[in-house]
């Protein structure tokens, strides 16, 4: 995917995100082109359901390095959401403790299964561990369910591998603070991936959807459903010069640059 400006190409291979698994289909935007119109996403052949034994084959970490995958004393983490009635119906999110790994995503605007680069920022990744620290995850044996069920909202497995130790887990709903914290952690990263993959696509294929994109980036914002907005500046920033980008495009850009730049209260 061939970006206008080194900074897009950097932000593109290193951040991800956008807007999908945690929202019915009425409530997303069917933006991206298919993938046989797309030069950068990758086709996976096979699900993790699709294994033999049912177990889950993770993906291979882009920026991971060989070491990391073979040193036990290294934690990686693996996500994975599913709900059937949604537009973004499946997703599956592997990483390293570093934060380097992959998302893979399936949506009803696609032909095939879609896996891109995932880098998770500094600031989410000690969210998570914190998250799985709180719940002693490896150690513990907890039922993360709620009492009730509520099947619209999807299904979401966790896992955690360390020291030759794994541990994956299943819920719908969870009462338990830190677990269901660490679940819409994930969902906001996946928000803010899909968003990045598809503005990357619409830079190249589709110029004239940048605005409804960034829209939907300003929603994020303001429901603050983004895994990290500060990620986001170098790419909006560049994205107020990117003259593919419709002028109103680039307006809209430049308000949502100011809001990303203001300081946390």
């Amino acid at each position: 995917m061939t970006v206008k400006g080194s900074s897009i190409k950097v932000f593109l291979a290193a951040a991800l995100v956008s807007l999908g698994a945690a929202l019915p289909a009425s409530a997303q935007r069917k933006t991206t082109t298919r993938p046989s119109e797309q030069s950068q996403p990758k086709k996976v052949s096979s699900r993790p359901e699709d294994n033999a034994d049912g177990s889950s084959s993770p993906a291979t970490a882009k920026g991971a390095s060989d070491k990391s995958k073979e040193d036990t004393s290294v934690a990686s983490y693996a996500y994975e959401f599913k709900q059937p009635d949604f537009f973004v119906y499946f997703v599956h999110i592997e990483h390293d403790d570093r934060g380097h790994g992959t998302i893979r995503f399936e949506r009803r605007s696609d032909t095939e299964q879609i896996t891109d680069p995932l880098e998770i920022s500094p600031a989410a990744m000690e969210r998570i561990r914190a998250h799985y620290a709180a719940l002693n995850f490896l150690d513990s044996n907890a039922n993360y369910q709620g009492e009730r069920t509520y099947p619209s909202q999807g299904q979401t497995k966790i896992t955690m591998r360390l020291g030759g130790r794994e541990r994956t887990t299943e819920f719908n709903y969870s009462q338990n603070p830190d677990a269901q914290q660490l679940a819409d952690e994930y969902r906001r990263l996946t928000e803010q991936a899909l968003f990045v993959f598809d503005i990357g696509v619409a830079l190249e294929a589709q110029p004239l959807e940048t605005p409804k994109l960034l829209e939907r980036l300003d929603s994020l914002i303001d429901r603050n459903y983004l895994s990290d907005k500060r990620q986001l500046i170098p790419l909006v920033r560049d994205l107020t010069e990117d003259e593919r980008v419709p002028l109103v495009g680039r307006n809209q850009a430049a308000r949502i640059l100011k809001k990303l730049e203001k300081p946390e209260k």
